[in-house]
């Protein structure tokens, strides 16, 4: 009897074991990027070829058989790709200080997969494997498929180059785009692109420069929306819609700290629920791109609202690691007007004329 219960407690404390082994692993990969430089022009870890589909519709971009990007067009000429921010947030409306180049170039804004118009590819996970909903998450809405979305978008148009801006998070995916595949990129012009190139540090760590902004009252409603937002130990039990409700709390507090309108996170078209947190899995918590953006061979052009010192240490690490990167403070003429985040609404005419002498070569 007392050697049955011996066998049983070793088979129970062997199990205790494995799954405690199983936790560690879980975490451990947790803080492991998902997403490899490299690995998209490998055709590596992906959902599907680089190679688009036959397109059928006008109105979309078909990138795999079941997602379709929406995308928008404003002026005429050579095309030129806009990657949004957030992560997951397209724009309502085309930028005001590109206005005046619509006579020149065609901008493309397209809605990355899992956000806006665009196809949402995953509502819900139905397996409770950790691991194996990691996977599936990278390879379908990861920064490895979006880098793939913008090489099939190329591909669909048929241009042998890109003229490519990125905004923000945005920025950063598009300056991984030019890294994984320089010689498809002619120009890159990188608006206050996210700060993801280092380890998140005190002065670059926008969810803390944001949190010193907010009144104290509202503190304990921030620092809880916060912690829930980082919570991916209970991720996999969420809906798409609730990372969207989520989502969309903490962006009106990052819009509050930045000096804008809170009401801008209301306005259509819905942001990404899992798109926008599938980016997080693929950076894991210590990302170091410096050496993947060292691969750019792109003239590359940094442009940074002077009132936007929250974003500010970020768009210098670009300007350091990216090789014969100009970086460039744009203020406004309206001394009242801020210069901030979003400096192609902000100060369209010195936005515009900045991206149209880098795009002529005046």
């Amino acid at each position: 009897m007392k050697r049955a219960i011996r066998f049983v407690l070793i088979g129970v404390g062997g199990v205790i074991v494995f799954v405690g082994i199983a936790a560690v692993y879980m975490f451990w990969q947790m803080g492991q990027p998902l997403y490899t430089f490299g690995s998209v022009n490998a055709v590596e870890n992906l959902r599907g070829p680089l190679d688009p589909p036959e397109q059928t519709d006008p109105s979309v971009w078909h990138v795999e058989s079941d997602i379709s990007l929406h995308f928008e067009v404003s002026g005429k000429g050579r095309p030129v790709i806009i990657v949004h921010g957030g992560p997951g947030i397209p724009y309502a409306n085309a930028w005001k200080g590109l206005k005046s180049l619509a006579e020149q170039y065609a901008f493309y804004y397209f809605h990355q997969r899992g956000a806006g118009n665009s196809t949402r590819p995953i509502d819900r996970f139905e397996s409770k494997n950790y691991p194996k909903n990691m996977t599936q998450l990278e390879q379908t809405l990861g920064i490895g498929a979006q880098i793939a979305d913008i090489e099939r978008i190329r591909r669909i148009l048929k241009e042998e180059k890109l003229l490519l801006i990125g905004h923000s998070f945005g920025g950063f995916i598009a300056a991984l785009y030019a890294a994984e595949f320089p010689e498809q990129v002619e120009k890159l012009i990188l608006v206050t692109p996210a700060g993801m190139l280092t380890p998140p540090q005190k002065e670059n760590n926008i969810f803390d420069a944001v949190r010193e902004r907010i009144p104290e009252k509202e503190l304990p409603k921030y620092d809880s929306l916060v912690k829930e937002y980082f919570n991916f130990g209970n991720i996999f039990s969420k809906s798409d819609a609730d990372l969207v409700d989520l989502h969309t709390q903490v962006g009106r507090y990052l819009l509050k700290g930045m000096g804008y309108d809170i009401s801008l996170m209301d306005a259509p078209p819905t942001p990404g629920g899992w798109s926008s947190f599938a980016v997080y899995f693929s950076t894991g918590k210590s990302p170091d791109f410096r050496d993947a953006v060292g691969h750019i061979t792109a003239p590359t052009l940094i442009l940074h609202g002077k009132d936007d010192d929250i974003s500010l240490n970020g768009s210098k690490e670009y300007e350091e690691f990216i090789p014969n990167a100009k970086f460039v403070s744009i203020g406004c003429t309206d001394t009242s007007t801020i210069s901030g985040h979003f400096i192609y609404d902000d100060c369209p005419e010195q936005f515009g004329a900045a991206v149209r002498n880098f795009l002529t070569d005046e």
